[in-house]
């Protein structure tokens, strides 16, 4: 899997990470979204213990199967970098499900009770459904950043699960949670105001639609990532601190020991919120392929400066191999 480098004024890692998420695109992408769009139609799951709302785009060529889409920590099932690759996926005959998890993409009024990363038995849930619904002749999952890190936990779940799920590909998956914590409290301003900003919005919201469920206060009291989160901890999970939280959702070690799914990492040397040292904590083991290239920054890998993204074509090929 190799890519060219792009322009030099792109190969900044910081370039790279906010460049892949500014609406300037061609009018053949536009074009292109936009059909998926057309095509595709909104579904909710009712789950066993919650309700997820997606978007179902059926394929041409039913021998190509349907691919699950998920999206990053605040993000959502219509997030430019999800469309993107669902309508290139589209144009090679697939399927694909663009899912939003708990409390992303306006679907706060779903589920009484806050989403946080360690629920991952309904996005187990959630994959199943979709397979029983559509009945696909295969069955692919795609995350970007955390929902990198929730594809690789479904696919360490699929057997016990009984999901068939045949290739998983994660782009920047979070790998170790206090460590991205970390590279996002000392890196640069921008990642933690993105987030801080999304994150209180999303919890206003939340407190909005559920009046008397959620006594959030003044979030600006809470002036980072780490306070924030510490909060939400104590006040709104079952866990007992924060460390037990991250430790809980954290990929490295023993975590992924029974990923039995055809998987590749695709990851980037100059990630500024995913630390590659991470990668190395990873249990080797048959089933997973680590795929890094020396630029990228955090989920971007834009190649040219009509904004295009090498990991698109990379994971068609991947698909189609």
């Amino acid at each position: 899997m190799r890519t060219a480098h792009p322009p030099r004024g792109l190969r900044n890692r910081h370039v790279q990470t906010i460049v892949n998420s500014l609406p300037l695109r061609s009018k053949r992408w536009r074009r292109n979204v936009a059909a998926l769009q057309h095509r595709s139609s909104a579904v909710v799951l009712r789950l066993n213990d919650a309700r997820l709302m997606g978007y179902y785009c059926p394929g041409t060529d039913p021998e190509r199967g349907l691919v699950v889409l998920l999206h990053g920590w605040e993000g959502g099932a219509n997030a430019r970098y999800l469309l993107s690759l669902a309508a290139a996926l589209a144009e090679e005959g697939y399927a694909t499900f663009r899912l939003n998890f708990r409390d992303h993409g306006g679907t706060h009024g779903l589920n009484r009770e806050l989403f946080h990363s360690c629920r991952i038995a309904e996005v187990v849930d959630a994959v199943g459904a979709v397979a029983a619904q559509y009945a696909p002749a295969r069955l692919a999952i795609v995350g970007y950043s955390l929902g990198g890190n929730f594809a690789l936990r479904v696919g360490a779940r699929a057997q016990r699960a009984g999901l068939s799920i045949q290739r998983i590909v994660a782009v920047c998956p979070v790998l170790h949670p206090p460590a991205t914590m970390a590279a996002l409290e000392t890196g640069l301003w921008i990642y933690r105001r993105y987030y801080l900003q999304r994150w209180r919005q999303s919890l206003r919201t939340k407190a909005a639609l559920f009046p008397g469920a959620y006594a959030f206060g003044d979030l600006r009291r809470l002036r980072t990532l780490t306070e924030t989160t510490e909060f939400f901890v104590r006040e709104y999970t079952e866990y007992p601190d924060i460390a037990a939280y991250l430790n809980g959702y954290s990929i490295i070690g023993a975590a992924l020991a029974t990923l039995n799914v055809r998987s590749r990492i695709i990851a980037a040397s100059d990630d500024p919120i995913i630390p590659r040292g991470d990668l190395a904590r990873l249990l080797p083991q048959p089933t997973l392929d680590i795929t890094v290239l020396p630029w990228g920054g955090h989920c971007g890998f834009v190649q040219s400066y009509t904004l295009t993204s090498a990991v698109e074509a990379m994971i068609v090929r991947e698909f189609n191999s």
